[in-house]
């Protein structure tokens, strides 16, 4: 198992009263950015990642967002070039790219495969449809996501594996002349991995194309729904899905005392968390989401990555609340429902004696080949943060380095995903175990 570390790269001085007069950190105005502060946390995450590496992380992870303060890495690739120099031995995994609102695919063939030379083959790259802000913020067409996501995709791969110069005319593309003189180390080209909340045709396309897929912090039970539903999509394209073809990635906090960790886990619902990522509004627009996604959310009351919720679209159909707020209610509400979270194994928070048997328990169930550490949200500083990784790399990490071995979790490197070929009429093995989750009171 491949073990992984990542940053929203929060700007982490934005009053926490700004985002909730806002409901969302999404269309917060940037009036409230210091380009001193700005300047010295790209700095300071550029040598975290560093320190990840030092630390013995096989993995350091991006994404990519737009005009939000959640997430200030609004380009990501341009710190995957720089940490493809900075570092010698950790992969470098982009979760991922949003291809229908970059609209240039031919340019991010050319982006990539230049990180991956400067890397020396250490690029993992990867695929997103982009949250619903960030249709807004590209001006995108929200209906066309999905098919432009497919069409950018199948472009990257012919311009990275088909001799050139040769004409391209697409639906959604067009080039005169394909000829990228940029092509990547890996041969044919960089492995992708995709990550995703809940939509089934996500899910879908994973399985069809055998890339990894990387549930981003979903409840367990529904998370076993999608890992069954990639491997019966597996199954059906002839092989047999394992641990190589999942990852896991979850908020997580170590430090030396419980009451620590929990004060700094606190900051994982910092101005509203990952749920107030962006508002209704801006977070489902017409189109963007399909009726199967659409009613999957639905039955998720609370907890999803960015907000996507049942109870986000309750709120998009009845309106926001009244602008008479009690900011401090809402701050301790906030609080308590990080309690809810914490039981339900969507936040880990804790010494590493405690921590070490929440993970074991979630390997156990979900059996991915990845598992990606989440680092801590909200203003904390420097120091507590590096804390955290120090305590989970040092005392965390062998311990399910492990576990993992014990129980058979192989990676992605380990066994190519979808490799293993699974004979016609035969059924397929399972792939998550959700015995435990009785008895961690989960469904």
């Amino acid at each position: 198992m491949k073990i992984g570390y990542f940053t929203e790269r929060p700007y982490r001085w934005l009053p926490e009263e700004e985002i909730l007069k806002n409901h969302a950190f999404f269309a917060v105005s940037n009036r409230f950015y210091d380009r001193d502060k700005a300047a010295d946390d790209y700095n300071y995450y550029l040598d975290e990642n560093c320190y990840a590496e030092e630390l013995g992380f096989d993995l350091v992870a991006l994404n990519e967002h737009h005009g939000n303060p959640f997430c200030m890495g609004s380009v990501m690739n341009v710190e995957a070039a720089i940490l493809a120099k900075m570092t010698k031995r950790v992969k470098i995994v982009l979760i991922g790219n949003p291809l229908p609102v970059i609209k240039h695919p031919l340019r991010m063939a050319e982006e990539l495969a230049e990180i991956d030379l400067i890397s020396r083959g250490r690029l993992i790259t990867g695929w997103v449809r982009g949250a619903g802000s960030e249709q807004f913020f590209n001006n995108a067409n929200p209906a066309y996501n999905r098919e432009m996501f497919n069409e950018a995709h199948d472009f990257i791969v012919q311009a990275w594996t088909r001799p050139g110069p040769w004409r391209y005319e697409g639906k959604h593309f067009h080039y005169r002349h394909v000829n990228p003189w940029a092509l990547p180390y890996q041969k044919p080209h960089p492995p992708m991995w995709i990550p995703g909340v809940i939509s089934p045709e996500t899910v879908k396309w994973c399985a069809e194309h055998r890339y990894p897929y990387i549930g981003l912090g979903t409840m367990l039970g529904p998370t076993c729904d999608l890992w069954d539903y990639y491997a019966d999509e597996a199954a059906k394209q002839g092989y047999q899905a394992s641990s190589e073809n999942f990852g896991y990635l979850i908020p997580t906090v170590v430090a030396e005392t419980e009451d620590k960790a929990n004060a700094i886990a606190e900051n994982f619902v910092y101005g509203g968390g990952q749920n107030a990522f962006s508002a209704p509004e801006y977070t489902m627009p017409p189109g963007y989401n399909s009726k199967a996604a659409i009613r999957a959310l639905a039955k998720q009351p609370t907890g999803s990555w960015l907000g996507v919720s049942g109870e986000k679209m309750a709120q998009q159909m009845h309106g926001r609340e009244a602008e008479s707020v009690d900011y401090k209610e809402v701050h301790r509400k906030l609080v308590a429902g990080l309690d809810k979270v914490k039981r339900n194994y969507q936040v880990i928070a804790g010494t590493p004696k405690t921590v070490i048997p929440k993970i074991k328990a979630i390997l156990n169930i979900l059996r991915p080949g990845v598992f990606i550490m989440f680092s801590v949200q909200g203003p904390v500083s420097n120091e507590d943060r590096m804390a955290s990784m120090r305590l989970f790399a040092q005392e965390v990490m062998p311990a399910l380095h492990e576990h993992a071995k014990a129980i058979d979790l192989r990676d992605p490197f380990q066994r190519t995903p979808g490799s293993v070929a699974l004979s016609a009429g035969v059924s397929r093995a399972p792939v998550s175990d959700r015995s435990p989750l009785k008895e961690l009171g989960l469904r």
